[in-house]
């Protein structure tokens, strides 16, 4: 453990707040410009949604990838190889001619802004110990919740003005300018604290990994919740602007309640887990999310309160991210003795790849109501609840 080391400056802290937001920055820019894209490139709409779930496939599997390689030579420098690639795949999507090379180059930029991600979260374990790092997370976090209230937004003004290439030319700017951030960030991993050896013997870390419980309890909460939470935004508009016929002006409004709950309970962690633990705001989090996917489950079921009964559960549900992802990924890494950028990867994969079977499942089992949405998100409160109670000492 490193937590003995000199606390991260306002610069590296921001850099860090980026670095975690690429996922969002990169997708919430450009959804404005799907139409535009589509109409272009002479593309049906569903091709187009590809760029969302392939993007989100390259995430989590880059993830898997950088965490090794930054156990065994730092984490600076292959921060600076993934946003270089980050960079290479926003350029190939702005002189993509053809949808299918918009889908194939949104998988490399999603393998380059995956390093960013894993690696900042492992920076955070190097730096601080447990509590310490879930209050840090929760700050970078309120950081990271504003990209998807204004990346649409800036995307739609960008577009107002220009062509959909350039939201990823504006893309490829923001990656070099946080190049040259991470180029004069300080190195959080010590020499005498990397993996030793050749290459792959890093990746052996993986094995343990999965064998460790305080790390896969914690990560698991996380996933369970990450269900729910794509669940959620897979089945929200479909079931606000289809089933109650909101308008999307409408619905763009519930969705940012959701991202102001978030930045509420973010606001609360900050304030309490150094006091309290990590590990208990964990569960308070987890009790909130069963509490709130139960309530959503019901409404969804029985049309209580109607459009504004499934606002308030869905509200309520979403706002719980901000008590559930920072002390999960701080526990989670705490329980690791070595191989912490495999361990950030390990819970960046799970993450992501959770997120993608909550969203399918809700497709698969849409039947023209919101329940299949409710049913999903129930579930997953639950057994984020189930694995959070587990993970206690």
């Amino acid at each position: 453990m490193t937590a003995h080391r000199e606390p991260a400056s306002i610069r590296t802290l921001a850099t860090l707040a980026i670095l975690l937001g690429f996922a969002s920055i990169s997708t919430d820019l450009f959804l404005p410009a799907l139409p535009a894209m589509a109409a272009d490139l002479n593309a049906p709409q569903g091709q187009l949604e590809l760029v969302v779930s392939t993007y989100l496939f390259g995430f989590g599997f880059g993830q898997l990838l950088w965490g090794p390689v930054s156990d065994r030579f730092g984490r600076r420098g292959p921060i600076l190889i993934g946003v270089m690639v980050f960079v290479l795949g926003s350029a190939g999507c702005a002189l993509a001619t053809e949808a299918w090379h918009v889908i194939l180059w949104r998988v490399v930029q999603a393998l380059g802004a995956s390093a960013g991600v894993a690696l900042a979260r492992a920076m955070v374990r190097d730096l601080y110990e447990r509590d310490r790092a879930a209050k840090v997370m929760s700050g970078l976090m309120m950081v990271m919740a504003i990209a998807p209230l204004v990346g649409p937004t800036v995307g739609a003004q960008i577009l107002a003005f220009a062509s959909w290439q350039a939201i990823f030319w504006t893309l490829v700017a923001l990656g070099i300018g946080v190049m040259l951030a991470v180029a004069v960030l300080p190195e959080s991993l010590p020499i005498d604290e990397r993996s030793e050896g050749a290459i792959w013997h890093a990746f052996r870390d993986y094995g343990r990994h999965f064998r460790n419980r305080a790390l896969l309890l914690p990560t698991a909460a996380l996933g369970f919740y990450y269900t729910g939470v794509f669940g959620g935004i897979a089945g929200a508009p479909f079931a606000f602007i289809s089933y109650y016929e909101l308008s999307p002006q409408a619905y763009a409004l519930v969705f940012a309640s959701g991202v102001f709950g978030l930045l509420l309970t973010n606001a609360v962690n900050v304030r309490l887990v150094v006091r309290l633990g990590s590990e208990r705001m964990l569960l308070v989090g987890a009790i909130g999310a069963a509490l709130s996917g139960a309530l959503m489950f019901v409404v969804t079921l029985t049309g209580w309160q109607g459009a504004l009964g499934l606002i308030a559960a869905n509200f309520l549900f979403m706002a719980m991210n901000g008590l559930i992802t920072a002390n999960a990924v701080a526990g989670a890494l705490a329980g690791v003795r070595q191989g912490a950028g495999s361990a950030s990867a390990v819970v960046g994969a799970i993450q992501y790849g959770s997120g993608m079977i909550g969203a399918a499942l809700v497709s698969g089992l849409a039947n023209g109501t919101p329940v299949p949405m409710g049913v999903v998100i129930v579930l997953s409160g639950i057994g984020c609840l189930i694995c959070a109670w587990l993970a206690r000492k």
